[in-house]
């Protein structure tokens, strides 16, 4: 780590809290003062220098699927995520000044969680300047500022629900991420009044059956690609540690994963600020009518908008999502298949 991103660190000093148990056999009690007194351990904190603009809210929501996901809670300045690590499961959270960026984390992963918020917030230096092209582009990018790619370095946690996102609708993905998380997820370290929760363990995604995939609307096909995915865990997170192009190279040459899929991945878990979801069902359409004002586009017609962008694509359509521009809608929306009509 540079000397600018060199870290501070500094311990909580409060004393654990201690609850009185009485000889009731009230095992709800007891499990209500380990939770206290662990919450109120000393915890690792770091202060990290920021170069630039930083917005964190907006640059961490792509590690969000959906309203109500308990792996990661937003705010404007604060930002709550739980995330496993080599050492184990983690929950920190994270505070911007505009100076710097605060994180206290929670786990037997704690350290290496924060050890990983420089390269999750892409800190190590000011993001490039947009190449001039588009004046809606240009006015974009003066408002939103801060908006960084992340890089989690979380290849299964990001690849998982890019999967279930996989030719359905947005609302059957979430459904179908947010059961998984219910029903073989895990609480997150940390303070109760978090309420996060860690993404289910890649041994347990491996060791479930196609078939008990199918509650959360997930079809087999789906189902025994995430089992696959699962299965070979550490070869896929080795991924991180790639040259970009030999990092989709690998992730393309697994069947069912494609450049749609990688690019969500990309995005997400490598810090990819090029990365393009060729295949996206809405984002042609998009990009061509917020910069050519026309309702429909294809991949071709889109990345021929974007070739201005190369090397900073992935950014460009973020700041195209925050618009809040949409293309027109015509005919009838996707509808949601039951998993025996598939």
């Amino acid at each position: 780590m540079s000397a600018t991103l060199a870290t501070t660190f500094r311990r909580r000093t409060s004393e654990p809290k201690v609850t009185r148990i009485g000889r009731s056999g009230d095992f709800g009690a007891i499990r209500d003062a380990i939770e206290t007194v662990a919450a109120s351990l000393r915890m690792p904190t770091r202060s990290f220098p920021v170069l630039g603009p930083l917005d964190l809210r907006r640059t961490l929501a792509p590690l969000s699927h959906g309203a109500g996901d308990p792996t990661i809670r937003l705010a404007a300045n604060r930002v709550w995520r739980a995330t496993r690590t080599s050492a184990g499961p983690a929950a920190m959270v994270l505070s911007h000044d505009g100076a710097t960026v605060d994180a206290e984390a929670w786990g037997p992963g704690a350290d290496c969680a924060l050890a990983a918020v420089p390269d999750l917030l892409a800190l190590a230096t000011e993001p490039d300047d947009i190449p001039p092209g588009h004046p809606l582009v240009a006015e974009l990018a003066r408002r939103y500022p801060g908006v960084r790619v992340p890089r989690s370095r979380a290849i299964v946690d990001s690849l998982v629900p890019a999967i279930l996102e996989q030719k359905v609708t947005g609302e059957a993905a979430r459904r179908a991420w947010l059961g998984l998380l219910r029903s073989h997820g895990e609480p997150a370290p940390g303070p109760r009044e978090w309420r996060l929760r860690l993404a289910p363990d890649a041994a347990v995604l491996a060791r479930l059956p196609y078939y008990a995939y199918h509650p959360f609307g997930v079809e087999r096909r789906r189902a025994d690609l995430i089992r696959r995915v699962a299965a070979r865990a550490a070869w896929f997170e080795a991924i991180v540690d790639l040259p970009l192009p030999d990092a989709y190279a690998r992730l393309t040459a697994v069947p069912g994963i494609g450049p749609w899929t990688a690019a969500e991945v990309g995005v997400r878990a490598l810090g990819d600020p090029d990365a393009v979801s060729v295949g996206d069902f809405h984002l042609p359409n998009l990009v061509a009518y917020a910069l050519a004002r026309e309702p429909r586009g294809t991949d071709a017609r889109m990345l021929k908008l974007l070739e201005p962008y190369r090397g900073q694509r992935a950014r460009v359509v973020r700041l195209l999502e925050l618009s809040g521009i949409r293309a027109p809608r015509y005919g009838p929306r996707l509808s949601i298949q039951r998993i025996d009509d598939r």
